[in-house]
């Protein structure tokens, strides 16, 4: 078990280390450029013009690398699913603002019933295809054999619904710093592959392969990046982690392993409904949270550094939860 996640570590992060070189260029001669908000921070400006969609090399490592064990390990499925069908979605979204220069991309209304769809049919075949079940693991209670599981009954549903689309824009508006949303994706997908491996899940095949890509990914995403990956990655990790958390009876442990999705997204929550409501004041000098950090004088890569490092501790800690 420990050798297949070996080598679907390994592999995938060969896939990903080969296309980089090759796909970015690619980017560069389509012009598909960042596009930089002004009302950011002014030291972003630079980065305006940088190849963006490069969830591209990641989707392609993981989907690969995934099909090499999909036969023997079922559980994958869904996990496969909800990555390859949010990093779809986060492609159009990619594609109207790069290449028809639409800078919203997909109206809200667009990706929302998108995203529902996607987490529908997540939430059909969990049910009826597989025995996960709807019970859901309590941190700190005895482990997957001992442990208490939670059953909330009818709300099961619309729970995972809320699980997965807050999650998934968690990891949207996490990807805003060079390395940010690879760094802390690739520590959550090592925390699961672990577990896996102990509990016997039977998923680490694509827990490996989406930390393999990540570590590829991560030697041209870090401070300088010669490549973002756009929504059609961080929409696409966003699945990957809410799917594979459903699929080990964990999504509670979103809330420890994630914890910088959920800070990123209520800061965005936070900052627009205390801006509406006092008409004009913010909290924060900006959101998502990690620009706020920046206005106050933290370089890009200090955030960058504490904000994976507080994730590897808070992995570490939900280990122990188990």
């Amino acid at each position: 078990m420990e050798t297949k996640m070996i080598i679907s570590v390994l592999v995938s992060f060969a896939i990903s280390v080969i296309l980089c070189p090759v796909v970015i260029p690619f980017l560069k001669r389509l012009k598909f450029g960042q596009f930089v908000r002004e009302e950011g921070p002014k030291e972003h400006l630079k980065k305006s013009g940088t190849p963006t969609m490069g969830g591209i090399i990641i989707l392609s490592s993981v989907v690969i690398t995934s099909v090499l064990f999909v036969s023997e390990y079922k559980n994958i499925i869904p996990i496969l699913f909800m990555t390859l069908g949010f990093g779809l979605i986060g492609f159009l979204d990619d594609y109207i603002k790069v290449v028809m220069k639409r800078s919203l991309g997909l109206k809200p209304w667009q990706k929302l019933v998108l995203q529902f769809i996607i987490t529908g049919i997540f939430a059909y075949y969990l049910l009826n295809y597989t025995d996960v079940g709807t019970g859901m693991l309590i941190p700190f209670t005895g482990g997957f054999e001992n442990g208490l599981y939670l059953e909330i009954g009818i709300l099961y549903i619309p729970m995972l619904f809320f699980a997965v689309l807050g999650t998934v824009n968690g990891a949207n508006f996490t990807d805003g710093l060079d390395g940010l949303a690879s760094g802390v994706t690739v520590i959550i997908a090592v925390f699961f592959t672990v577990i896996s491996i102990v509990s016997g899940s039977g998923v680490e095949p694509i827990t490996g392969a989406v930390a393999g890509a990540l570590l590829g990914f991560l030697l041209f995403n870090v401070y300088p990046a010669r490549v973002f990956m756009g929504d059609t990655g961080s929409l696409a990790l966003g699945g990957f982690v809410a799917s594979t958390a459903y699929m080990m009876n964990m999504p509670i442990f979103i809330l420890i392993v994630a914890f910088i999705y959920l800070v990123e997204v209520l800061s965005v929550i936070i900052q627009v409904t205390y801006f509406k409501a006092t008409k004009g004041k913010r909290i924060f000098k900006m959101a998502p949270i990690h620009h706020h950090f920046e206005l106050c004088g933290w370089s890009e890569t200090r955030v960058v550094t504490v904000f994976t490092t507080i994730t590897a501790i808070l992995c570490l800690i939900a280990y122990l939860a188990i």
